[in-house]
Formats: structure tokens, sequence, C-alpha cells
């Protein structure tokens, strides 16, 4: 009961971390619309987070090997306070993209220290359950999170403050948790080149699912805005995109482990391509159009790195399953810190549609480089189960390998 109380206490954590760090994005796209700052300026702030992500997956299980688990969540959750209640207090864009970097530095370092200690805590007996309310609180929090903007006004002192309050309470689960804190595990080393060594496609893919998750969560708010949603509409529109990437994960699951995970890749990304052109050709059609061809387009890309993930496992051992897990995440990362800056130099230069012409052409590559592949070597003949895999750190590999490999051993 002590370990599910625990549990119970991390997972609230989540959803409150989700509210803050999740709120920003989209709160600062219409704040510094209303201040003035450039598109390219707005595209920069979504880089500089996952420039920040990208440091603490780094730096975070280091930090949690030195001053151990609650001290490091506490650093990490004060950096994350401390830039959003910076953000009224220097007017500024390139101020702003350093704030941001801390709240992606809050994201890495927290959800860093959750996994870590959900892993050392977890049991053969417990671990289907716990991972899979790990994986509804997520989605939940981060479905949640994007509707934050339709409540909070933009620049405002108060809005950035209510986000830092809930960052600040993030806190208080797991400091207060009786539970002994776990010894910490080690870092994983980080070996890009291992996913491109098991599977380029799958590399290909995450750095594709980076591109379409990143742009749009971090730039889509400007494609509403320009497209005449309101901001309460907005966050409605952002949040049909997680709905519709939730809805998708089981079906696109069972077609993963029932058929050539290539061709659903391949085939994921041709929907992409007609989702993202459904959503530029639905802005005749009202709210409700834009709104259920957001969903549609969440249904195609959000599953891709999942599906990635588990091409790339299928190739991989046993003993390198938490590495290779670092490496995609890796790649998504980088591409995760280009993409927005990218789609906001391509509105502004040819209009908010280029946001999904962007993400169009990379489903294209992808289908052309998916098919190439399939020339190079036939399909692997062991398949490792299908896994909803979060993009949330280096260290997630550690939760899910054993569920990929099926193992009902204890662990030592």
């Amino acid at each position: 009961m002590r370990l599910m109380i625990s549990f119970a206490a991390l997972f609230l954590s989540v959803i409150l971390l989700q509210l803050s760090t999740g709120g920003v994005g989209p709160l600062d796209v219409l704040s510094g619309l209303t201040l003035g700052f450039s598109k390219q300026e707005i595209g920069f702030l979504g880089s500089a987070h996952f420039l920040g992500f990208f440091i603490g997956c780094w730096w975070s299980p280091r930090l949690m090997g030195s001053v151990g688990h609650s001290r490091a969540f506490a650093a990490f959750t004060a950096l994350g306070a401390i830039g959003l209640m910076a953000h009224m207090m220097v007017i500024d864009p390139y101020a702003w993209a350093l704030m941001r970097v801390a709240s992606g530095l809050c994201v890495a370092g927290c959800y860093t220290v959750i996994e870590a200690w959900l892993q050392a805590k977890v049991t053969n007996e417990s671990r289907g359950r716990t991972m899979g309310t790990y994986r509804v609180v997520d989605m939940t929090g981060s479905l949640t999170a994007q509707m934050i903007v339709g409540i909070l006004a933009p620049a405002s002192y108060v809005s950035y403050n209510l986000l830092a309050i809930v960052c600040c309470a993030a806190l208080i689960p797991l400091t207060l948790t009786r539970v002994q804190q776990p010894e910490t595990p080690a870092s994983p080393r980080l070996r890009p080149r291992l996913a491109m060594d098991r599977s380029p496609l799958a590399a290909a893919g995450v750095v594709v699912a980076a591109v379409s998750s990143a742009s749009f969560r971090m730039v889509g708010p400007i494609y509403g805005q320009e497209v005449g949603l309101t901001a309460a509409q907005i966050a409605w529109f952002l949040s049909a995109f997680v709905l519709g990437g939730a809805i998708a994960q089981y079906p696109v699951g069972w077609l993963a482990d029932k058929f050539d995970r290539r061709w659903v890749l391949i085939w994921l990304s041709v929907a992409a391509i007609v989702s993202s052109g459904v959503t530029m050709l639905t802005t005749g059609f009202g709210t409700w159009g834009i709104m259920l061809s957001a969903g549609f387009f969440g249904l195609t890309t959000f599953p891709i790195y999942s599906v990635a993930a588990a091409h790339a496992h299928d190739f991989a051992s046993a003993d390198e399953r938490v590495e290779l897990s670092a490496a995609l995440m890796f790649w998504f990362a980088a591409g995760a810190i280009f993409a927005p800056y990218l789609a906001s130099v391509l509105i502004d230069a040819y209009g908010s549609g280029a946001l999904f012409t962007l993400i169009a052409a990379a489903h294209a590559v992808l289908v052309v480089f998916g098919l190439t592949r399939m020339r190079a070597r036939p399909a692997s003949h062991r398949k490792t189960r299908y896994v909803n895999t979060p993009r949330t750190t280096f260290v997630v590999g550690r939760l899910f390998g054993r569920q990929r490999d099926g193992e009902l051993r204890d662990e030592g």
C-alpha cells in the first residue's frame, strides 16, 4: 500500500508539472503576439525549450547521482518556477528564450527523477498497472495543459505567476512522501550512432515525429490565430491534436505488432501528408472543421515515435534497450530543437499554411526513405512488444525495456 501511495505522489507531481510547463508554450505564443514579437522570435522560444530539454536529459542523471532524487527534483522545479515568474519582469524575446531553456531543464530533470524513482520501486506484479497508469497520467496532464491557454490572459503577470505556483506545488507530493528514496541508477551512455546502426529508418522516424509534434505544439497557436481562432478555441485546437494521438495508440499498436512495422510507418506518414493537407483545406469549414482536422492530424502523427522505437528495438539485444532508447530520444530532441524555429521562419515568409507544408514534406521524405530501406534488408523475424513510449527522458528505456521483451523475471 505504501508503494502505491508513493506512486500516487509521483503521478500527482507529473500532472502538476505538465500543467505548468506544458501550459507555458501556448501562453508564450499568444503573449509574444500580443507584445509584438516576430513569428521567428516566437519560434525561437519553442526551440529554446527543447534545447533546455536536451541539456536536462544529459545533466539530470548526473546531478541526481550527486545530490539525490529529492534535492535534484527541487533544484529543477526551482529553475522552472524562476523561468515562469521572470517572464513579465523582462519583456524581451531573447531573455524569454533563456527562461524557456530553464523550463526545458525543469521538464527533463523532473521527469528523470520521477522515472528513475518508478524504475527502482516497480515490481513485476505492479509493472503493468503502474506503467499503464503513468501513460494515462502523462497524457491527461498534457491534454489538460493545452486547455490552460483558454483561461489565462496573455502577457499577464498573474498568468505566469499562476503557472509558477502550480510548478512549485509539484514539489509537495514528492518531497513529503515518507517512502525512502531509491538508489541512483547508472546514467545510460549516450550513443546516438547506436540508433543509426540498429535502424536508420527508426532514427529518421523519430526526427520526423519531432518535426510534427514540436512545430505543431510550439508554433500551432500562431496558425490558430491566423485562421481566426480565439484563445479558447486555440486551446481546443491543441487539445484535439493530443486527444487524436491518444486515441490512435491502441489501433496503431495492434497494427505494428501484426504487420511489418516499416509499412505501418510508411502508411502513417502517407496519412500524415493527407491530414496536413486536410488541415489546411478545412479553414473555410468553420471551427468544428478545424478542430476535427487537428484531431485527425494527431491521429496520424502522434504514434510515429512509438512505432519507430519499436522497429529499432526489433534489431537490438536486451542489454542495448536503455542506450537505444536514449539514442532515439537524442534524435527526437535534435529534431525538436530546430523544428519550431524553422516552422516560424516559413510561416513568416509564406503564410500560416507553411507549417503543414513543412510537416508534409518531412513525412514525404520518410515515405521515400522507408521504401528505400525496405529494399536494403528484410524485416526482423523477432518482434518486441509495441509500447506507447513517452518522449520524456534518456532513462525512460529502463521503465519500458522489460515490457518490450515480455520478461517475467524479478529484477535482481
